[in-house]
């Protein structure tokens, strides 16, 4: 899972943000009705005082609240969940995962766990490794199971495009070249699933996976987007090499 700490604060930045949005859409439709604080408060039967404090942002009140004072005014309020980038939540599959690849990777590579990006995609992405010397970025996704692989394919390359708008993307230095990267846990199932739709990844990560371990292990030149297989086997546990 995401560093409590990091999402928590994301949370509170994104809820912040769209009440504030609110309160100003509330703010305006109000004046451009010609309609006084008062007028709309005891229309809505939302208190006066608690109204002025919800359009001078000092309030966050609830959908119900934000209904009644849209429905005064005669407007509609909106709100949806729709598809983003993927989910934040991580199990303990893909943490034994992370582990493995930052105890297996090369000093070369800095490290950075759970990349929050913000534009044009939303989304994590759960490990950025870095190669100053080299100028490559490359946005590493980690999966324990394969689902909605097109989806999935899809969301890797748009945060990886939007990796850019990352907080922290000035300490890479001069904008290094993005690259991507797909950790699967490798199970009868997951084999299976890459079977079906081998042309389809093949486009997607086109790199030898052996070309990768050995720039993820070493100093060889990174070969490109690549999948690579993870076997989980206790102190056997390692990045797989071939295909």
């Amino acid at each position: 899972m995401p560093d409590d700490r990091h999402l928590e604060a994301a949370i509170r930045r994104a809820t912040a943000a769209r009440h504030a949005k609110l309160a100003n859409d509330l703010l305006h439709l109000r004046e451009d009705a010609g309609v006084s604080q008062a007028q709309l408060a005891r229309a809505s039967r939302v208190d006066r005082r608690y109204l002025a404090r919800i359009e001078g942002g000092g309030e966050r009140p609830s959908l119900e609240t934000y209904l009644r004072l849209a429905t005064a005014l005669g407007a509609d309020l909106s709100a949806r969940l729709y598809p983003n980038t993927g989910p934040a939540i991580r199990d303990r599959i893909q943490a034994k995962i992370l582990e493995l690849v930052l105890e297996r990777t090369h000093p070369r590579w800095v490290r950075y766990g759970e990349v929050r990006v913000e534009r044009p995609a939303r989304g994590w992405i759960d490990l950025l490794l870095h190669d100053p010397g080299a100028r490559i970025a490359v946005a590493s996704e980690i999966q324990s199971e394969l689902r909605r692989l097109e989806q999935l394919i899809r969301w890797s390359t748009e945060k990886a495009d939007a990796l850019p708008s990352w907080d922290g993307w000035t300490r890479l230095g001069n904008a290094p070249a993005i690259e991507r990267l797909l950790l699967v846990r490798r199970t009868r199932t997951t084999k299976r699933v890459v079977a079906e739709h081998a042309r389809q990844l093949r486009l997607a990560y086109p790199a030898h996976p052996d070309d990768a371990i050995a720039a993820l292990t070493g100093t060889a030149p990174w070969p490109g987007p690549a999948l690579v297989w993870v076997v989980l086997d206790g102190k056997r546990s390692r990045l797989a090499s071939g295909r």
